[in-house]
């Protein structure tokens, strides 16, 4: 097992840099094996990402699902499960004690659930296929979403599950001047991991869907248990003191629930920030949900559709290192509004433009290059602005913000295609639309930054 030693433990050679962050202090070698099993896990948790959601969003577009249906499935569905578990597993994390950790065991359950969710969703046509022979009334694609929304559900309850403590586990084992580059190396996995995806796997979904979903799946199970057992957590404090209610458990979840949502919610600064991540995130939603059926309706190729893919990847991982130095020079809060910038442009020229093969193609190469920029720019952004030991709270109440914004944008967003007569170029102008207010939001959590120390001193206010 991975064993940084504690900064309680006799000091080494005082010539040797060290890096701490709580009680876990590393040296170069330290910190390189860390990194090594950190990003064994990012390249199996990428994979799994890369593959799934686009699988089987092909897999919904083949059965030609109306585009409210497909909303609903691939961003509301999972949306409404991150709303209720994000914030609950997140603060029983940060307040869990335990031989393995507060992260590594409720990964350890997670993952294998979210490694039987791929293989189910991988089956499901054979599945579908054998149902529908028992209900023959049923049409065919009402049978296979059924069938499809069953493993789909199981997927991802395991996957919001896990994402709520795996940020949290990288807050709490890698140094915090550190971040940045460490997360633009996550970035560079991530899209590698995209590229050898979309150029050589993507166009054989037609043919091999299963086969390819069983393989990502055993792959990701086996190679992130492999981290959870490899990776080391430091000590912690005990977690504070709860007053116990005498109305019994139902009084002291309320009680719960009033302090989670008096730490989270009401401070001005915070929810603001919470806005800013949620019209961001969101901002890329429309065109990332709908990119394929938009791809169909001007009969692009799956083959080249996911080169198109891997161009974006390409492009992103040539700089992605040069962003995460840049966060750690000028701060994630502004290369990340840098960023916002450039999409606000992409998708001005998108929603004008792009309603040809060629012009679609480079408005979505533009939309995955700038996107990836944001997302690699802000992904330290919480442990740079949240408090520290309380990181997975205030990262899931940001994350309701999200939930419930993404269980409407889909569906919003189908609804207006079909009522325009499948114009998939709106999604651009919704993109256009949440990045600019999006902006706007982050100008005023930059001026509180600053109020706050900014780059030099900042202290996240309790």
């Amino acid at each position: 097992m991975l064993a940084p030693y504690n900064k309680s433990t006799p000091q080494q050679s005082t010539t040797t840099r060290t890096w701490s962050v709580g009680t876990l202090v590393y040296t170069s070698g330290g910190l390189a094996i860390l990194f090594f099993w950190l990003l064994l896990g990012d390249f199996s948790w990428s994979m799994r990402d890369r593959s799934v959601g686009p699988l089987s969003q092909w897999y919904l577009s083949s059965l030609e699902v109306p585009n409210l249906v497909f909303g609903l499935i691939v961003s509301s569905f999972p949306a409404a499960i991150g709303l209720i578990l994000g914030p609950i597993i997140s603060v029983k994390s940060d307040r869990h004690r335990g031989r393995w950790g507060r992260r590594i065991p409720f990964l350890l359950i997670t993952t294998p659930m979210a490694a039987l969710g791929m293989i189910g969703i991988g089956v499901t046509p054979l599945i579908a296929s054998w149902v529908h022979g028992h209900f023959p009334d049923q049409e065919e694609w009402v049978v296979a979403v059924a069938c499809f929304s069953v493993f789909w559900a199981f997927f991802e309850f395991a996957t919001i599950a896990g994402q709520a403590v795996f940020g949290g586990l990288i807050n709490d084992v890698v140094p915090k001047e550190l971040l940045g580059r460490f997360y633009g190396m996550f970035r560079a996995i991530s899209l590698i991991d995209g590229m050898i995806f979309n150029y050589w796997i993507m166009g054989k979904a037609p043919s091999h869907f299963t086969l390819i979903l069983i393989v990502v799946g055993v792959f990701y199970g086996t190679s992130f248990m492999l981290v959870c057992f490899r990776v080391k957590e430091g000590e912690y404090p005990p977690p504070p003191s709860r007053e116990k209610s005498t109305c019994g458990i139902i009084g002291n979840f309320w009680s719960e629930v009033r302090l989670y949502c008096r730490q989270c919610f009401t401070n001005p600064y915070y929810l603001s920030i919470f806005v800013m991540m949620t019209l961001a995130t969101i901002s890329f939603y429309p065109v990332n949900i709908f990119a394929l059926p938009y791809a169909r309706s001007l009969d692009i190729s799956m083959d080249l559709y996911g080169k198109a893919l891997a161009l974006t990847y390409g492009i992103s991982l040539s700089i992605t290192f040069f962003i995460g130095w840049l966060v750690d020079v000028f701060h994630p809060l502004r290369v990340a509004m840098v960023s916002l910038f450039g999409y606000m442009l992409a998708t001005l020229w998108g929603s004008l433009l792009a309603d040809t093969q060629q012009s679609f193609l480079v408005a979505w190469v533009a939309h995955g290059v700038l996107s990836g920029c944001f997302f690699t720019s802000s992904a330290s952004l919480g442990q740079r602005l949240y408090p520290h030991e309380k990181f997975a709270q205030f990262a899931s109440a940001a994350g309701i913000f999200t939930s419930m914004s993404v269980v409407g944008i889909g569906p919003l967003v189908g609804t207006i295609i079909d009522l325009s007569g499948n114009v998939y170029r709106y999604t651009f102008t919704a993109g256009l639309i949440l990045s600019a207010s999006a902006l706007l939001v982050a100008f005023y959590v930059y001026r509180r930054f600053t109020e706050l120390g900014g780059t030099g001193s900042y202290s996240a206010p309790e």
